[in-house]
């Protein structure tokens, strides 16, 4: 078991265990396939065929040159310690995952995603814990409308083919690619934006220079924990404050603030 100050748990494959503990099934390097299981500082590994294969998690804190002009924001940034992400190991999920999150609310998100994992995705399972993997390429590909629609997809069916389509034909070389370099390759696919494939390139990168920094996640939560600074209330005023307050910590803060965010979430609730 390897413990953090937080453990980020922002992707909706992470679910619960029916107790306060979270749990999301991952691909192995190696092949196969693992339960994570976290209480939010914590993660162990359960089923992995190779203890060695497990993957390691991205480790983050505020450098301390970080958000100086915005202290109150440096102060509940750095509150946090040292946080733990786990990368996207699919670049498939990380592009799908993408797709479901375009318009509707995280909530909203995340039990489609689930559902759609429940209806045509893979279980694993370790003794009475369990987690699904997304359904693959092929599979959604195979996917009729009415099954779309069952699992609260249909406006989703068009975009979800051509990410599929696009990635059994680019995924490869796509896998290849720094984020950066990512993302402009990802607009190129039919009803992929500049969001979507700045979230999709962020979660598998695990680097959140790409991210979307404008985005009504990253207002709400620098607002909450910076409530006396000045943030401007649109999209591209803020994403140019952002990026003036980040500086040379953009990936990190950005990262820092969504999981700020998490954790005040699952607080309040």
């Amino acid at each position: 078991m390897h413990s953090y100050s937080t453990v980020m748990t922002d992707h909706p494959a992470w679910t619960p265990d029916g107790g306060p503990a979270l749990v999301r099934a991952l691909p192995l390097g190696g092949g196969g396939h693992a339960l994570a299981r976290t209480d939010g500082s914590s993660v162990a590994w359960c089923c992995p065929e190779s203890a060695a294969s497990a993957p390691e998690p991205g480790v983050f804190a505020l450098p301390a040159s970080a958000a100086g002009d915005v202290p109150e924001l440096a102060g509940a940034l750095g509150s946090l310690g040292r946080v733990a992400r786990f990368r996207n190991p699919s670049l498939w999920d990380a592009i799908a995952t993408a797709v479901i999150r375009q318009v509707v609310r995280a909530a909203q998100a995340q039990a489609q995603y689930r559902t759609l994992c429940s209806a045509h995705g893979a279980q694993v399972r370790c003794g009475s814990m369990a987690g699904w993997l997304f359904p693959s390429p092929e599979t959604v590909l195979g996917l009729g409308d009415a099954q779309f629609a069952a699992v609260g997809l249909a406006f989703k069916r068009g975009a979800l083919r051509a990410a599929a389509a696009g990635y059994l034909e680019h995924g490869s070389a796509w896998a290849a690619m720094p984020a950066g370099t990512l993302v402009p390759e990802l607009l190129g696919v039919r009803r992929i934006g500049p969001w979507t494939a700045g979230a999709a390139a962020a979660d598998w990168a695990n680097d959140f220079a790409a991210y979307p920094c404008g985005d009504l996640a990253v207002r709400t939560w620098a607002a909450r924990a910076a409530p006396s600074a000045a943030w401007p209330g649109d999209e591209p005023g803020f994403h140019h404050r952002w990026r003036q307050v980040a500086g040379p910590h953009l990936a990190d803060l950005t990262l820092l603030t969504l999981a700020w965010g998490g954790r005040h979430a699952r607080a309040s609730t």
